[in-house]
């Protein structure tokens, strides 16, 4: 069973009834104490970083999520819910993040792209992936952002985006820590399809 966290911020019911349809168990849960009972975590999330982030502390996610990260244990975090584990966002200011991942959450700066990215991209695998097994090469999946992960090291990123001219950051994979700029609820076929190798991982 997988335990889908209610910090305020994230498309909570729509995430579970995607793994209910691939028929996969999920609990939506404001309760952090009930965090250790799982080993799979999923982190959703829509809104603005620094809101999400104050949220994220203040129902007790913060550590209960780092003790369940520090045991080696699963999350998996959607959008927001990726940005969230960076070091720092500069979205509105500047922010810190749990820092699960070393880099920064930045804004499109583009002149050839409107801001934000709504709708289908294709995503392009940068190596062997959990998350991607089965998935065919350059799937479209569903985004909504201006902001977009730039991870300080190489190897912790999963997939890439193209987007204004340049190439993003749209998965990470790192040591049991997964996450996805992109929404696989949202996703069709190849969503599910990435929602149930983390399920079944």
């Amino acid at each position: 069973m997988i335990f889908i966290a209610d910090y305020g911020a994230g498309n909570l019911h729509s995430v579970r009834k995607a793994f209910e349809y691939i028929g996969e168990k999920a609990v939506v849960s404001s309760d952090a104490s009930r965090l250790p009972d799982f080993e799979k975590v999923l982190v959703p999330g829509v809104g603005a970083f620094g809101h999400a982030i104050r949220s994220f502390h203040t129902s007790g996610f913060s550590d209960a999520l780092r003790e369940h990260v520090d045991k080696g244990r699963l999350v998996l975090g959607i959008c927001l819910g990726m940005q969230l584990f960076l070091t720092e966002s500069e979205e509105r200011g500047s922010h810190k993040g749990l820092d699960f991942v070393p880099g920064k959450v930045l804004r499109f700066r583009s002149e050839s792209e409107k801001i934000p990215q709504i709708g289908w991209n294709s995503v392009t695998c940068r190596k062997k992936s959990v998350l991607f097994e089965g998935v065919p090469d350059k799937s479209y999946f569903y985004f909504v952002h201006s902001y977009y992960c730039a991870p300080e090291q190489e190897e912790d990123i999963a997939a890439t985006t193209m987007f204004g001219g340049m190439s993003f950051c749209s998965a990470i994979e790192k040591n049991g820590i997964f996450a996805l700029q992109f929404h696989p609820e949202k996703s069709s076929e190849a969503g599910l399809k990435v929602l149930e190798n983390f399920a079944k991982y």
